[in-house]
């Protein structure tokens, strides 16, 4: 019999459909987990402190911080009002921002996307742009809602590996690679405990580590869960991230049996 796959926790998003509250997670996220890292998806409700995070961890083998068209609330890293109009999920923060923290400290493996990114500097006491195109000598960072999702999701530019980080070990060594860009915030300070992976053209960071991390720990800005099985790099990084997952899940079972 083969060996149960790793269980990776994703927490959802709180979304309002019609008057009702909605946990979600977007399908393409749940995809690469399956797909990429090889393991089972779990979607996580935002119940903040009603889920004993202590408790969940114990279960889980890794977690995805992914995307979403919401932003951290700036009181989070002292930041500025938001821009009138601007989508908050105070939920999805109340649940990730403190069990970022706990997961890695656990020992649990952790991946950020986008959102995840922006929430694990923000937990590691690092603060962001509200934004980045407003700030002089950045590129835009912004997709064109406009197109066709392939050509949002397309290459934007390149970003440039870290000597001696573990994504240019992903990449075979390679310097540079192509990333698309759907994001307006980014990273003002990057947070004390982090790692810089990879920036941007214009010195925006656009990947970390932590480096004093148990297992897995890394976040990236840009999107590889998107078509991750037809991207080599994407599938690399969710490889990685998986194989750190059925890491913690064989020594939980080595453990159990002992």
């Amino acid at each position: 019999m083969a060996p149960a796959r790793p269980l990776i926790g994703i927490p959802a998003d709180r979304r309002m459909v019609g008057l009702h509250p909605f946990h979600m997670v977007g399908e393409k996220y749940a995809r690469a987990v399956l797909e990429a890292a090889d393991a089972a998806p779990v979607l996580i409700p935002a119940l903040a402190g009603e889920l004993e995070l202590e408790e969940l961890l114990e279960r889980l083998d890794g977690l995805l911080f992914t995307g979403s068209p919401s932003n951290v609330e700036p009181h989070h890293y002292e930041g500025p009002p938001s821009a009138p109009g601007t989508l908050h999920d105070p939920a999805r923060d109340a649940t990730t921002l403190p069990m970022i923290r706990k997961a890695v400290a656990a020992g649990v493996p952790v991946l950020g996307i986008c959102r995840g990114f922006q929430e694990m500097n923000v937990a590691f006491g690092g603060t962001l742009h509200q934004k980045l195109h407003e700030v002089p000598g950045n590129l835009d960072h912004r997709d064109d809602e406009r197109q066709p999702l392939e050509v949002q999701y397309g290459p934007a530019h390149e970003v440039t590996l870290e000597p001696g980080g573990l994504l240019r070990t992903l990449a075979g060594g390679r310097e540079r690679i192509e990333v698309n860009s759907l994001h307006s915030q980014g990273i003002d300070r990057l947070g004390g405990e982090l790692a810089i992976e990879a920036r941007a053209p214009d010195g925006v960071i656009e990947a970390f580590r932590v480096p004093a991390a148990r297992r897995f720990a890394v976040a990236v800005q840009w999107h590889p869960e998107w078509e991750v099985m037809r991207n080599p790099f994407s599938r690399a990084l969710f490889a990685a991230f998986g194989r750190s997952s059925r890491e913690l899940a064989q020594s939980k079972r080595a453990e159990g049996r002992r």
